[in-house]
């Protein structure tokens, strides 16, 4: 008996040190594991983007964090992640991390899907290659795959375009984009901002002047390719709408050098050879408006379409200071024609 009170009593010491033992063990790792998720992961660390792929899971995850020194205690960072009910909540795409952060930090950005977003500001009157260029500055979209959608019918259709290229509808604005997005997501957003600002009224005005949808964005590119004066496009319309309903040629230099994606930009100088080169889009050449839009008009050059001023003037002629000198007579075209560009060239 006393050999058995006294294994019990053994018992009983070891058992009161044990648990104590397990206090202290589970205390310091409470303590560790609160000042790991609430302080700085890698204080020196500077910020770096970091890419979760789709599909990832959280194992995954973590490597990539870790491998970007945003981690260090993985055990921690997991143990983190299933109290905050983060595993299966996280977005794929770009992060932006700073090693001031702390992992709880890291994880809210990550469950709030803060993907890393890039500003792209598409000016008035850029071609469709142009446009592209822009977006690939920042690796946004497949130029291959843009290019092919720009013509493909049933893409077009599908954003309600009734033409055989996208020119004309990627409306100029300011953009945020991801890298998660596709190139098809990228197109949709901008052509959706072009439907947003193209009101039933302007539609039904376009209707009254017997245009469809796409000669109205094609005659609204042309004026904004001719200037980007706000106050002059209402009287550049005014000579392209008096020009179309006589019946005579419309004549701007900006068609002439317009080469549709994928044969490039259209020059910037233009040349004699120019003015009688044999392309669709040349009115030089063809009588009435070109087949399609030659860039992607703003909302100003749109509405001039829809509303000329009610001038008589069939001709104007840059006057080398932003503006232009419209007549109404050949011969003041022809004078005018002269002093700002005959004479000038002769200095």
């Amino acid at each position: 008996m006393k050999i058995t009170h006294k294994i019990w009593k053994w018992a009983a010491n070891n058992r009161r040190k044990t648990a104590a033992l397990l206090v202290v063990v589970v205390l310091f790792t409470g303590i560790s594991f609160y000042r790991y998720s609430s302080s700085p992961v890698n204080p020196p660390l500077a910020a770096r983007i970091v890419d979760i792929p789709k599909g990832a899971g959280f194992l995954r995850i973590t490597e990539i964090l870790n491998e970007a020194g945003f981690v260090k205690n993985r055990p921690f960072f997991w143990a983190l992640a299933l109290v905050k009910q983060a595993t299966l909540q996280i977005r794929a795409g770009e992060y932006e991390f700073t090693g001031v952060m702390s992992p709880l930090e890291i994880l809210a950005k990550l469950v709030r899907g803060e993907i890393k977003d890039y500003k792209v500001m598409l000016p008035e009157d850029l071609t469709v290659s142009e446009v592209a260029k822009r977006l690939l500055e920042d690796k946004l979209i497949n130029e291959e795959v843009f290019m092919t959608l720009a013509t493909d019918r049933d893409f077009l259709a599908s954003l309600d375009i009734e033409a055989d290229s996208i020119e004309g509808y990627l409306y100029p604005n300011t953009y945020k984009f991801d890298r998660s997005m596709t190139t098809k997501e990228v197109i949709r957003i901008i052509v959706r901002q072009f439907w947003k600002e193209i009101t039933p009224e302007m539609s039904k005005r376009a209707e009254e002047l017997g245009f469809t949808i796409n000669e109205w964005v094609t005659l609204a590119s042309i004026i904004g390719k001719e200037s980007a004066n706000r106050e002059e496009k209402a009287l550049i319309s005014a000579v392209f709408h008096n020009r179309l309903k006589r019946g005579m040629k419309l004549q701007s230099d900006p068609t002439a050098v317009y080469r549709p994606a994928p044969e490039g930009t259209p020059v910037k100088t233009i040349r004699k050879k120019d003015l009688l080169s044999d392309t669709p889009h040349n009115t030089y050449r063809i009588s009435g408006l070109p087949p399609s839009p030659i860039a992607n008009p703003g909302i100003d050059s749109l509405r001039a379409a829809l509303y000329p001023a009610r001038v008589g003037y069939f001709y104007f002629v840059a006057t080398n200071d932003g503006a232009h000198h419209f007549s109404a007579s050949l011969d003041e075209h022809n004078r005018a024609v002269a002093k700002y560009q005959i004479n000038r060239q002769k200095k």
